[in-house]
């Protein structure tokens, strides 16, 4: 090649960068990490003191290299109890430590998210129900705006109930969820759950409304009446988000360990670890876009947990020693 020519280079695609994993809440990969103050009303508990825990869970992210996270609904306790109003200010009484924790979260590229329990109902046929639910969606909305997240932090919600009637159910959700506040719709988003709601339904209230989708494979595995393909419910799912914001998965699989559960009955709940018959989910961002996983198995905190405590006597088991039934500590998320 003559001299100051430039090399010949092959014409191909960008890669596209890799896709963040994360966890919800609880942080088992480090004992005495604590993710919200949990203490009683009684007690005054207080945002500022969430924040400053968050700060905790943010360095074990940092050191386990991981660069998602779902925080604690509760992480400002009481903010919207009706009958405790001391409360309700948390939000702006921490405006300053949301703005500090915000910048950091930004500085780390850590994708935040929230996800309100199982009392919140936006479709619930009580009005009070339904309207506490829209209180608790205004404070998680503000929460996110005040730490200065961008527009792919979002609030994860379910449909709701059925109340012996799926389509006035449905209505109810439509409906309501046109009367939010613009700020609480850019945010909000819905996942399939694992007993109401299918993918199918959530894809006809998107294509009612336009809420981004969240897929959650457990929930599609357990509840797929439709029988759509898990790779098509992902692919439908994700092109529900708008361009330019990048799409999240849930992604777990189920406990297979004998377990009763009082809530529901439910025989279904999240393992710890993925397991062999999560393997698929790993393929299902092959249509080419980029998505973000919430895996909520936990398995990367306690391995790297396992790792770090691997040569210390006294060190807890590893987390092998958890499969095939053995007890273990277990916080149930949805």
């Amino acid at each position: 090649m003559p001299q100051g020519d430039e090399p010949a280079t092959r014409s191909r695609p960008l890669a596209s960068p890799p896709a963040r994993l994360g966890f919800a809440v609880k942080v088992l990969g480090k004992p005495g990490i604590k993710d919200h103050d949990a203490r009683r009303w009684q007690n005054e508990p207080h945002l500022r003191v969430s924040v400053a825990y968050l700060h905790g869970v943010f360095d074990w992210l940092v050191e386990a290299g991981i660069q998602m996270y779902r925080m604690s609904s509760d992480v400002a306790p009481y903010v919207t109890h009706p009958d405790l109003p001391q409360f309700h200010r948390q939000i702006e009484e921490a405006a300053d430590d949301l703005a500090a924790l915000g910048a950091r979260a930004r500085a780390l590229d850590l994708r935040l998210s929230l996800h309100p329990s199982q009392y919140i109902v936006l479709n619930s046929p009580d009005e009070r129900i339904a309207a506490a639910s829209i209180r608790d969606f205004v404070a998680q909305t503000a929460l996110l705006d005040a730490l200065g997240a961008g527009p792919e932090a979002k609030v994860v919600t379910h449909v709701g109930g059925v109340y012996g009637e799926r389509a006035a159910a449905i209505d109810r959700w439509v409906r309501r969820y046109h009367a939010l506040p613009d700020a609480v719709r850019r945010r909000l988003v819905l996942e399939n759950d694992e007993i109401s709601y299918p993918v199918v339904d959530t894809l006809t209230i998107h294509e009612r409304t336009g809420v981004p989708l969240v897929f959650d494979i457990l929930h599609h595995r357990v509840n797929d009446p439709a029988g759509i393909p898990a790779p098509e419910a992902c692919r439908r799912c994700l092109a529900t988000w708008p361009q330019g914001e990048t799409p999240k998965v849930h992604y777990s699989s189920q406990r297979t360990a004998v377990r009763e559960v009082t809530r529901r009955n439910d025989k279904r709940p999240h393992r710890d670890h993925p397991g062999r018959q999560a393997g698929p989910a790993r393929r299902l961002d092959r249509p080419g876009r980029l998505l973000d996983i919430p895996r909520r198995d936990r398995a990367r905190s306690l391995r790297r947990h396992a790792r770090s405590q691997a040569e210390r006597p006294g060190s807890p088991p590893s987390p092998r020693r958890y499969r095939r039934g053995r007890p273990r500590p277990w916080h149930l998320v949805r």
